[in-house]
């Protein structure tokens, strides 16, 4: 029978770390995202936390949802109260307990993330976001003495990027929205950073426009006279450069050699690990690939020597996250696939080439064949622009017949990318769709990560605007070409931004949809920038519109302004504790729509967050949207 308890029961596993012989990470396993341990090789997994309580989301949130400190005994949690995204460190033994708070009074009335963590040195770093001004302070703690050293304040981050191994000197980092960002030099001691490259927002003045950097991480190195950082300032798709710390302004690139991969996509990240020893991360057509590579400081040169992720079992797939175990010189990742859920693997052996697999999750009670690996379909939009895409459709064996009835499913961010991973909410829904017949399209229209820096920087105040003309173009010139799709049977879902975009398309082009699903979607730009936390407020401004100074443009790109047009048949669905689209923004959205006469179911959630967790209420969701679809599209 095909049911979506049959997916859910794959059960995730996520963000590992290896100590010894012990595999650390959290998993829904009790219904919730929690803490567990087990023996490498396999074991039963072991609960370190009560069952009430569950871990930071690390699909939402950045920063480390959990850090285990094998010589303190300890391992810091990051726990919220039921999705507010209110998160506050706490700590527990190696064996498990109840939480405790750390460093409580510091962090009161704050959301804080935590990150470079030092297991030799028992640090990491905090950034505590106020919840009543918008300001952001970014601390070192040493979780041995208790010391909590404040390294900065702003408005607009100042969040570490790079600290020397020795966590004397710190790189910090401001962002003004997308490709502009500020590095401050800052030494312990100091009484207060320097600026090193990019001009400080409170510097700039009106008018001015000042020379932007697009900066990603940064590592000192050349005993920390330099500082290696990516960037798209040489290669559209980032890539690594390098300047010194005294002529900071003179970038030079920084050459990658080695690597395997073809297709198209971007180098996520640059990790520093041990000595000249780095992590390259990509992303290509949606798929990982990861490499081993040693830095070559006098030439500037970074060689991939050994691929971790990108072939085999671990090819075609989303690597959900990586980390390295220096004192066992080994890699433990979490990875899926959008058939295969997540999967816990290590990684060793002189040649890399020791991989071992420890948990065998799988999906019960439906055959491999009956689910759909997608298929990448681009195409040219209205402007001839490549844009990325894919396309799931039943499985033959499953026996449908006819063009299938299509769902349009649109990712969040926008800044973000549908890409094929089990991990998350997204393909155990698509895949279920498949299974009851409907062709699923997931468009990455402009604006989408994992296209290098000018695709994304496409939507950057401009939502509803070119991004939705790629949606239209897609509706009425390229799906209706392909016969296997029924177009004249469509409904449009998004979730966070996508919900904002759904509304968008069921309001203005009301004739493409019979049905549209809305999940935390903004239904009016001008409460929605004015509702967010408030150190969210200065980034709105510049990447959505100021609600004060702009109001006739953000009330122009809202859904509100044309809600009237709405003709599909409408699901609405939030939780309650959302911090980001606030529930009000939904019930307000209900509430104008049962007015004007039109058909609207809702579906809140007073338990959930910006995101639907909890199982049994992912089993509510999943089974509402498609019986949604079913009862509007057919199947």
């Amino acid at each position: 029978m095909k049911r979506i308890e049959s997916f859910l029961s794959a059960r995730l596993f996520l963000v590992p770390q290896i100590v010894g012989d012990r595999l650390y990470f959290i998993s829904n396993l009790n219904g919730r995202n929690s803490l567990y341990v087990m023996d490498r090789g396999g074991s039963v997994p072991e609960p370190l936390l009560p069952p009430n309580l569950a871990l930071q989301n690390p699909h939402l949130m950045p920063g480390r949802s959990f850090i285990v400190f094998p010589k303190l005994e300890k391992i810091v949690v990051m726990l919220d109260q039921d999705g507010d995204e209110n998160y506050l460190p706490m700590a527990i033994s190696l064996d498990g307990g109840y939480p405790e708070p750390l460093f409580a009074e510091a962090f009161a009335n704050h959301r804080v993330s935590a990150d470079d963590a030092d297991l030799e040195r028992n640090t990491l770093t905090f950034v505590a976001e106020s919840r009543t001004q918008p300001l952001m302070r970014s601390y070192l703690a040493n979780l041995e003495t208790g010391e909590l050293t404040l390294l900065n304040e702003s408005q607009f981050g100042g969040m570490p990027a790079g600290i020397n191994e020795t966590k004397d000197k710190f790189i910090l980092a401001e962002g003004y929205g997308a490709g502009d960002g500020v590095l401050f030099r800052y030494n312990l001691g100091d009484a207060k950073p320097t600026t090193l490259l990019g001009t400080p927002m409170a510097e700039r003045t009106p008018g001015s426009e000042p020379r932007k950097y697009n900066i990603g991480q940064t590592h000192f190195i050349r005993n920390d006279r330099g500082i290696l950082l990516t960037t798209s300032e040489f290669e559209d798709t980032y890539g690594p450069a390098y300047f010194s710390l005294d002529n900071p302004t003179d970038l030079k690139q920084v050459t990658i050699t080695g690597t395997q991969h073809e297709g198209v996509g971007e180098l996520e990240e640059i990790r520093h690990l041990t000595g000249q020893k780095y992590l390259l991360i990509y992303n290509i057509d949606g798929s990982s690939w990861v490499y081993e590579a040693e830095l070559d400081e006098e030439n500037l040169t970074i060689r991939a020597t050994h691929l971790l992720c990108g072939q085999g079992e671990l090819a075609g797939g989303v690597l959900e996250s990586i980390r390295y175990n220096k004192m066992q010189d080994e890699y433990v990742l979490s990875f899926s696939t959008a058939v295969s859920p997540t999967q816990l693997y290590t990684i060793g052996g002189p040649n890399r080439d020791v991989c071992q697999r420890h948990t065998r999750e799988r999906i019960l009670g439906l055959p491999g064949e009956w689910l759909a690996p997608g298929e990448d379909t681009p195409f040219t939009s209205y402007d001839g622009l490549r844009i990325s895409a894919r396309l799931y459709l039943p499985a033959a064996e499953l026996g449908y017949e006819g063009p299938r009835p299509l769902v349009y499913y649109i990712h969040g961010g926008p800044q973000g990318q549908e890409r094929p991973d089990f991990a998350w909410f997204s393909m155990p829904f698509i895949q279920y769709l498949t299974l009851n017949g409907f062709a699923v399209f997931v468009p990455n229209v402009r604006g989408s990560t994992g296209y290098g820096y000018s695709y994304m920087k496409h939507v950057v105040r401009d939502w509803g605007g070119a991004d939705r003309l790629d949606h239209v173009h897609a509706m009425t010139e390229v799906l209706p070409k392909d016969a296997r799709i029924d177009v004249s049977r469509a409904g449009v879902v998004g979730r966070s931004y996508g919900g904002y975009m759904t509304l968008t398309l069921a309001s203005r082009y009301p004739e493409l949809w019979s049905a549209a699903i809305d999940m935390f979607g903004p239904y009016d730009l001008l409460t929605f920038a004015s509702r967010v936390p408030e150190t969210w407020k200065p980034f709105m401004k510049m990447l959505v519109g100021d609600p004060e100074t702009e109001q006739d443009f953000l009330t122009e790109r809202s859904p509100r302004t044309y809600i009237e047009q709405v003709t599909a048949p409408m699901l609405v669905v939030q939780g309650k504790n959302d911090p980001r689209v606030i529930e009000q923004e939904s019930r307000e959205l209900v509430e104008k729509l049962r007015e004007i006469g039109k058909e609207v179911d809702y579906l809140m959630f007073p338990d959930e967050g910006h995101d639907v967790l909890k199982y049994e209420n992912r089993v509510k969701v999943y089974t509402t949207m498609t019986d949604f679809f079913r009862k509007h599209l057919g199947s």
